[in-house]
């Protein structure tokens, strides 16, 4: 039995590091665009590919952290998949659950990276999913999946009905969250942790009042514990009775792609651990402070001595109750 089984799409992703554009403020101040000149040939200072995908980059994560881990899911016959599962078996990680479908075309991702910030291009598979069945696992972690993703879904609930002692993680992606919101609630009442980040947590339930409004409403649809990413903001973490906010650490970032996904597998590693939610919430947090200082969602994940590390070197910062 694994510690951790992921569920998710995996992508290629190849990041476009731009150096001559602008944001424009003019329209919108609190969403600022990136504006390329039409027509015009862009400078591009660098590029960089790696794998990427929440499932992938979690998995990743919790392998590095000690977590015994595996993935579900599916991929093309194709340059991309291959590269996928190279890569994976590289990092340890056992990828016979990854199902190669030859009418199916790996997804990928063009990740534009200008200031640190990331813009993502992102393309979805549209040839049904094949997946049915999920090895037996303390944890599921259920998270981003295009089209059919519904069946998919409906499949993890009977596994959960069955595994009556298996625990649920869930992360939506923005296909799910875009085209099938309402079906994606469906899962949250089995669900013992549901991480967002503040926008999506309100595409959920709506501006609320404030964030502890926010997190109420979103434990009203059913998971136990709730976590919010925001950003340079920090991140805040319920588990129904207690709040906390948890400040980032202010490492400048060169690029934050990933940054939600190590922080996920930080703080899901902490829980499958016994840790209590404020380490979990350190663990999080220290886990994207290392992704955030290089290219790739997987490149700067740490090792639990790593973080370990990072938050005594903080100890400072820390979650407090609000």
């Amino acid at each position: 039995m694994f510690e951790l089984v992921t569920v998710g799409d995996c992508t290629m992703d190849t990041f476009l590091i731009i150096d001559d554009a602008t944001l424009n403020k003019s329209i919108d101040k609190s969403h600022p665009k990136l504006c390329l000149n039409f027509a015009e040939k862009i400078c591009v200072e660098g590029t960089h590919n790696s794998i990427g995908g929440n499932a992938s980059n979690v998995v990743v994560g919790a392998k590095k952290i000690g977590i015994d881990a595996t993935i579900v899911s599916e991929i093309g016959d194709d340059f991309n998949g291959h590269i996928i599962v190279e890569s994976l078996q590289e990092r340890n990680i056992d990828t016979s659950y990854i199902h190669i479908n030859k009418k199916r075309e790996t997804r990928y991702s063009i990740v534009l990276n200008y200031k640190s910030e990331r813009t993502i291009l992102s393309s979805h598979a549209n040839v049904p999913y094949t997946i049915h069945a999920f090895p037996k696992s303390q944890w599921l972690y259920y998270t981003s999946l295009g089209k059919s993703f519904e069946k998919i879904q409906k499949n993890i609930i009977t596994y959960l009905k069955k595994n009556k002692d298996t625990k649920l993680a869930v992360n939506p992606g923005s296909y799910q969250i875009t085209h099938g919101i309402n079906t994606f609630k469906k899962i949250l009442p089995y669900a013992s942790i549901c991480f967002v980040n503040k926008e999506e947590a309100e595409k959920f339930v709506g501006n609320q009042s404030s964030i502890k409004a926010t997190i109420s409403a979103l434990h009203k649809l059913g998971p136990h514990m709730v976590v919010i990413t925001d950003g340079t903001n920090g991140s805040y973490a319920s588990n129904g009775v207690n709040t906390y906010h948890m400040p980032t650490y202010g490492i400048k970032a060169i690029a934050k792609t990933g940054a939600g996904d190590a922080y996920t597998s930080g703080f899901l590693c902490a829980i499958i651990k016994g840790k209590d939610i404020q380490t979990a919430m350190q663990y999080g947090t220290a886990n994207a402070s290392g992704v955030i200082q290089k290219f790739g969602a997987q490149q700067g994940l740490l090792t639990e001595k790593q973080l370990h590390i990072i938050i005594a070197h903080e100890k400072k910062i820390i979650p407090k109750k609000i």
